[in-house]
């Protein structure tokens, strides 16, 4: 699959950093970040590339925005990651989570280590989001657990869940390069999880958790089948969405029986956990 970049450079960065992701991510097709001196680089799959779309953005934005498109391959997208890309050590209540590529040294001072070879997917712990999501899976008890990974990406959480001692564990994705991606990051870190490709309709069965690190849009259109799919007392972690829509996903979420149980923050990026309610299950 082929990749649009746009290099936008932005006045105050600092103040208006978060309102240009959320236009662009939350509200339209771009799917990973990566932050600039002067701005940041904005990825989007070539089909969903809508160049009107980008010209009203920036025309409607608070402050001038000047930007720059180019068509990415695949190999430049890797050599790009590996040019910058480092480790994380993400910290938790329960230990202390390594996630690095296969060129990073490993280490020996940390509870759980998953080697991530990125590529075109997102979600190396790099994002406050996938930081947040990766403590939440460190902190839960997954011991006997059925899990899902909805939207998995590199399938990071999906594989730390198994490390966990979860007793099933399953990933998808409707990405096809994810889905590989996925499949070779499991096969690597000798992970026991079923990688499937695509969207919530491919869902089959309940689970005991359910992790979906997406966006506000989607979670709030799926979040229904997540909650059809959760056993009674099962919980749902979301994350992809700014502190600012957490009440959204909140109101949402109490119409179908989750009840949230605790919330993560983390550079204005949001993570709640939800319990499903047993007298809301049929």
């Amino acid at each position: 699959m082929k990749y649009i970049e746009v290099e936008i450079t932005i006045d105050d960065k600092d103040t208006f950093h978060d309102l240009l992701i959320d236009q662009l991510g939350n509200e339209g097709p771009y799917e990973s970040f990566v932050d600039t001196p002067n701005g940041l680089k904005a990825y989007v799959p070539a089909d969903k590339y809508e160049p009107e779309y980008l010209r009203t953005v920036a025309e409607a934005f608070p402050l001038p925005l000047k930007y720059h498109v180019s068509e990415m391959e695949d190999r430049d997208w890797n050599a790009e990651w590996e040019k910058d890309y480092a480790d994380v050590v993400v910290e938790s209540a329960n230990g202390r989570v390594h996630v690095r590529a296969p060129f990073h040294p490993s280490r020996h001072d940390v509870d759980y280590e998953v080697v991530i070879s990125p590529k075109m997917s997102f979600g190396t712990a790099h994002h406050p989001t996938t930081y947040m999501m990766v403590s939440y899976v460190c902190e839960a008890n997954m011991t006997g657990k059925t899990v899902l990974d909805m939207g998995c990406g590199t399938a990071v959480l999906a594989i730390l869940a198994s490390m966990r001692g979860a007793a099933k564990v399953e990933g998808i994705d409707i990405d096809s390069w994810a889905y590989e991606n996925a499949i070779e990051n499991a096969r690597t870190n000798q992970a026991n999880i079923t990688i499937l490709q695509g969207d919530a309709s491919a869902i089959d069965g309940h689970f005991d958790m359910i992790l979906a690190n997406i966006n506000r849009n989607i979670l709030l259109a799926d979040m229904s089948t997540y909650a059809r799919c959760l056993n009674e007392g099962g919980r749902l972690v979301v994350s992809g969405f700014f502190d600012t829509d957490a009440d959204a996903l909140n109101t949402c979420a109490k119409e179908l029986g989750l009840t949230p149980l605790s919330t993560k923050t983390r550079q204005h990026w949001c993570a709640i956990e939800y319990v499903m309610q047993a007298k809301h299950k049929a």
